[in-house]
């Protein structure tokens, strides 16, 4: 038995983890790590469990990190946006030697957390990256797709759409604007590059894709750590691209409209008198305007689906598998707290051997994931085992077959 500190444990995607952590018999302790405590203590109430404390925990503070997670066995970090607070909690993680988990999906921060290999080697630790839905399962269920039915992968394309959460952060605003106006990374033709949203680059890759029970929808660039890390494990790829979209889409058009206006800067304006912060401004409307958007469309409830398209060869023939993890009643939440629980289970259990920093397609093997989610989730999805993923497998004739598996 060990004790993990749960990093922002009180927050959407926090809570979610913690109480996967908390249903099971995994760890004698679970912290939660947060800036408001009345919250943390909620959510500890809320589960009832003698095992879960709380500790104020600033995340801009290294010393304040490093007090927070003293003692612990791993640390699963959940404090978003990660471009601003990604490297700054793994430093001190790191320096504090011990084992890391977090959810990051900014590509940036994750290039300056990899940088970050040899120091965790030396500290002899496991940081594990992006162990989330998307990065995070996907990548877990690539490695699974080439390592037991392909010989060789050539593409592989990520698409996402969720949304319909009770509620949304700041935090996640800031991420998907800073997302939409930094170069965005692609892999395409054998070779990395970069494509702009609003520039034709971008609006190049932009399709209709169709996500199983939950529709047809407008997809565009995101830039996600796996178009960089991918390539660096399967060397005969050529082509890995990121695509998605928030639901509904006039909510993902209000954001991107907002950036397009250039109402997303940092440096502050004076309005009658008081400075005020543009992207603070952007972010607070924005979040304001959620609800009446999602009534107009009548989305009530959350909805989401991953789906990761694959394309190979095996025994000299083309083969695409396309994988499926859709819900609808789970969001953002559940689709990124529930890997990220996996994920510190399976490093506290020691299955997790790979020291330095690195994605889940380094460092998790698809089988033990497939194995703790067929039992650790009885009691989180009321006695349903694992997680649901439909497969359908196009062969080089355009014929398809479909199969379930329970991942």
């Amino acid at each position: 038995m060990s004790k993990i500190t749960v990093l922002g444990g009180a927050g959407t995607v926090g809570s979610i983890a913690v109480r996967v952590l908390a249903e099971g018999d995994y760890f004698s302790q679970i912290s939660i790590g947060y800036a408001n405590a009345d919250r943390a203590k909620e959510i500890a109430k809320q589960y009832g469990l003698d095992k879960i404390s709380f500790v104020e925990t600033d995340a801009n503070d290294p010393q304040s990190i490093k007090e927070a997670i003293a003692g612990s066995d791993v640390v699963l970090n959940t404090v978003g946006p990660y471009y601003k607070y990604g490297p700054i909690i793994l430093k001190a993680v790191i320096e504090s030697g011990i084992n890391y988990v977090d959810v990051c999906d900014d590509f940036d921060a994750t290039e300056s957390m990899l940088d970050m290999n040899e120091a965790a080697k030396k500290a002899g630790i496991s940081a594990l990256l992006g162990m989330g839905s998307s990065p995070g399962l996907g990548n877990v269920l690539i490695r699974f797709c080439v390592e037991t039915m392909l010989d060789s992968v050539e593409a592989v394309d990520i698409y996402h759409a969720h949304g319909g959460e009770p509620a949304e952060g700041p935090a996640v605003v800031k991420h998907r604007i800073h997302s939409m106006i930094m170069d965005i990374p692609v892999f395409l033709d054998g070779k990395p590059g970069t494509v702009k949203l609003f520039e034709e680059s971008g609006r190049a890759l932009e399709e209709e894709a169709e996500f199983k029970n939950v529709g047809t929808y407008p997809v565009y660039s995101y830039p996600h750590p796996e178009t960089i890390t991918l390539p660096k494990y399967y060397k005969s790829l050529k082509r890995v691209t990121n695509l998605g979209l928030v639901l509904p889409p006039a909510y993902a058009e209000l954001i991107k409209g907002m950036v397009r206006l250039g109402l997303t800067g940092e440096e502050p304006i004076t309005v009658q008198e008081k400075e005020i912060i543009p992207l603070e401004f952007a972010v607070a409307f924005i979040l304001s305007q959620r609800s009446r958007l999602m009534e107009e469309v009548g989305l009530t409830v959350p909805q989401g689906c991953l789906k990761i398209v694959i394309k190979g060869e095996k025994d000299g023939d083309s083969h695409t598998y396309v994988f499926s993890l859709s819900s609808r009643g789970q969001g953002m939440g559940e689709g990124t707290g529930i890997p990220a629980a996996l994920g510190s289970i399976l490093m506290s259990q020691g299955r997790i051997t790979e020291k330095g920093v690195f994605p889940p397609e380094g460092g998790v093997k698809p089988l033990d994931m497939l194995e703790l989610a067929t039992t650790a989730l009885k009691s989180f999805k009321g006695g349903e085992e694992g997680l649901p993923i439909s497969v359908d497998h196009i062969y080089k004739d355009g014929n398809m077959e479909s199969m379930d598996l329970k991942f």
